[in-house]
Order: structure tokens, then C-alpha cells, then sequence
């Protein structure tokens, strides 16, 4: 779903480079085993260069805050963003909770420890 900036006096200025968190007004609690994805909106992000500092960002389930957008304005110019206005989205995922196991060794895979651009070599 898209999120819509709520700013109360109607408007505000972020410079390039600012980074402010934007409050949407919307107040959320998912289920145990879901999380809500904070990604920008692609064609604000391209556009405008408005886009979300920690994509995704995450809300736990435990979370029942206002929703905060971490925004930066990554263009050369000043941006203003209008009350209402949609400027991410948020998509709602089941996650698995795992219970991790101390181990001395990994299995071997076909990659093993190959870091960066060693996929597919």
C-alpha cells in the first residue's frame, strides 16, 4: 500500500542530502510472524530522487508506534512534500522464527566463502 506523508502545517522543505523522519499519522500491530516492509515509491524515487534511507525498512510485530518514514532527499535540489502525499509503500510479509544452533563446521556448497560477483563462477 502507498504511505502519504502527514504534515499537520501542510508542507515541508527537506534540502539534498537531508534525511528527516515523516510522520504518516497511521498506527499498525501485525500478527506474531509478520513484518511490514518500508520501501520507496519507484517513480518518486527516480523523479524526484525522494527515497527511504534504510530500504527496506522494517516494523516488527511488536511495534505499535506511529509508522515514521526515514526519507533523503537524494537530488540537487530542495524538495517540498505536501500533506498527503504519497511518497513510500509498505508491504505486509510472513517471516519464520528460527531458533539458532552452535555448530563448529558449515556444509560445503558449490560457493562456499565466494563473496562478491563470485555467484555463478
Amino acid at each position: 500500500m502507498d504511505l502519504s506523508a502527514w504534515i499537520p502545517d501542510g508542507s515541508l522543505l527537506l534540502q539534498p542530502l537531508e534525511r528527516r523522519l515523516i510522520r504518516t499519522g497511521l498506527h499498525i500491530q501485525l500478527p506474531r510472524g509478520f513484518e511490514a516492509q518500508i520501501r520507496p515509491r519507484s517513480g518518486t524515487a527516480f523523479k524526484k530522487g525522494l527515497t527511504v534511507v534504510n530500504a527496506p525498512g522494517t516494523i516488527d510485530s511488536d511495534y505499535t508506534g506511529e509508522i515514521m518514514l526515514a526519507m533523503i532527499n537524494l537530488s540537487k535540489e530542495a524538495l517540498t512534500i505536501q500533506d498527503g502525499e504519497r511518497i513510500a509503500q509498505m508491504v505486509v510479509a510472513r517471516h519464520e522464527h528460527i531458533q539458532w544452533q552452535p555448530g563448529t563446521a558449515l556444509q560445503e556448497t558449490a560457493r562456499s566463502s565466494g563473496g562478491f560477483g563470485s555467484t555463478g563462477k
